[in-house]
């Protein structure tokens, strides 16, 4: 009883990261105690269930939140003008922070080499066919000219139905720039999306509720099913990738962003972005993340929703950091293995395909290797080659994608906070209420 008292006056933040730490403690307990497989089949059958019943209470939230977040965040700017400008900075600092992210990989692979001396010809027939599988997935996406024209929905209601986010953020983004163009006859429909981005909102901190049991069991599946296995097959990449963001996450959002650009104190941004980022390292996917990005944003950060409910579902389609840092180290650790020394023409090649490449990655299947498929011919892999790297990093994807994830969570949150202080949109008593927390 005492417990559970203690337990329920504890913050969300604590909560939810002592779920993740026990998830961890609990996940190598029975991957090391017990047989591999019985350890997986433990974590799949009891721990897995619960962890993917959060990820959809989650995922439930997405469309109703960014629908009713972006229009009611539009409206609530008072004139199309100000769209404008807070778009074109948005896509300037996304674009900004990507681009610098590949360059961070790149520097990051060349020092460290992760590739050197890998034998990459010992992925499994399994995995090969796996992979060739999701690659055929992924080319019904089509070109890149078909998926920029995806993004306007022919149906708007199925496109929210197949949750297809960018189509909905343009539909959206459209409604918004409509009913301000209407007038005082838009206020009623103004209103309704107010209200509804109230409620929904409100349910959303419902389903946080249970965020420390769904990180718990996220964590112990993984755990148990892949322990620390990716440490002693692939310790480069792993120590690489981990490293660059890190350094991604302290300095450049740290450090540039949030302490020179936003004169902001730092420390209060990273315990007030605990709840998503422990979710997003959880669950590996910035979709899923996207209700608790916003609820973070708007309830500890002091982010008016005019710039989260527009700024925020963009980033998480567009504002992929993580994935851009291991775009340049996979180009690395490939030319690395099969032995090709880049040329700096080929270094700007990868910088500037993986940085465009990027944008838009959360509405293919599979990106992250339909990506790196993309990369790898840049730098001379032949598509044979590139099918076997790719199929060895496979098994061990799940841990570096988890630290991908958290890093594009972090810069989305990281540009809202500098973005709504240029735009005089944040509540500072809020944000630096998070010192004392």
């Amino acid at each position: 009883m005492f417990v559970l008292r203690w337990w329920q006056k504890q913050i969300l933040w604590k909560r939810v990261l002592l779920g993740l730490l026990a998830g961890l403690v609990v996940g190598l307990a029975m991957h090391f105690g017990l047989p591999t497989t019985r350890a997986d089949q433990l974590a799949s059958t009891w721990a897995k269930p619960w962890g993917d019943g959060f990820v959809r209470l989650i995922q439930m939230m997405i469309v109703p939140l960014i629908t009713t977040s972006l229009v009611a965040g539009i409206t609530a700017m008072g004139h199309p003008k100000k769209l404008g400008s807070l778009g074109l900075r948005t896509l300037a600092m996304y674009m900004v922070t990507t681009f610098f992210a590949v360059w961070l990989g790149l520097l990051t692979g060349s020092i460290l080499r992760p590739g050197q001396g890998v034998n990459y010809q010992v992925a499994s027939e399994k995995d090969q066919a796996e992979l060739k599988q999701k690659l055929k997935l992924g080319e019904e996406a089509g070109t890149a000219v078909e998926r920029i024209l995806k993004i306007i929905p022919t149906n708007p209601v199925d496109s929210m139905a197949k949750g297809d986010v960018l189509p909905i953020i343009f539909f959206a983004l459209l409604l918004g720039m409509a009913i301000l163009l209407t007038g005082e006859a838009g206020l009623p429909l103004k209103n309704l999306f107010d209200s509804a981005a109230e409620v929904v909102m409100r349910m959303t901190l419902i389903v946080m509720e249970l965020a420390p049991l769904g990180v718990f069991a996220l964590m112990t599946w993984v755990m148990a099913s892949k322990g620390l296995s990716v440490l002693t097959n692939l310790l480069w990449l792993a120590i690489s990738l981990y490293a660059a963001c890190l350094i991604q996450i302290a300095l450049v959002y740290g450090l540039v962003i949030i302490k020179l650009l936003a004169r902001l104190p730092v420390l209060p941004f990273f315990r007030g972005t605990v709840d998503a980022l422990s979710l997003a390292y959880s669950s590996s996917s910035s979709n899923a993340t996207l209700p608790v990005t916003i609820s973070c944003a708007e309830k500890n950060l002091g982010i008016e929703k005019s710039v989260a409910g527009s700024v925020l579902p963009l980033g998480a389609t567009i504002n992929m950091d993580g994935t851009s840092i291991y775009l340049g180290l996979i180009a690395l650790f490939a030319a690395q293995a099969v032995g090709i020394e880049l040329t700096w023409g080929q270094y700007v090649n990868v910088a500037i395909t993986a940085t465009l490449v990027s944008v838009g990655v959360a509405g293919i299947p599979s990106a992250s290797l339909l990506l790196a498929a993309t990369v790898l011919s840049i730098v001379g892999i032949s598509q044979e080659q590139a099918l076997l790297i790719i199929a060895f990093i496979l098994p061990f994807d799940r841990l570096l994608d988890m630290m991908r994830t958290l890093t594009n969570v972090t810069g989305d949150l990281a540009c809202a906070c500098a973005l709504a202080k240029w735009e005089g949109a944040m509540d500072e008593s809020v944000y630096r209420s998070r010192v004392d927390v």
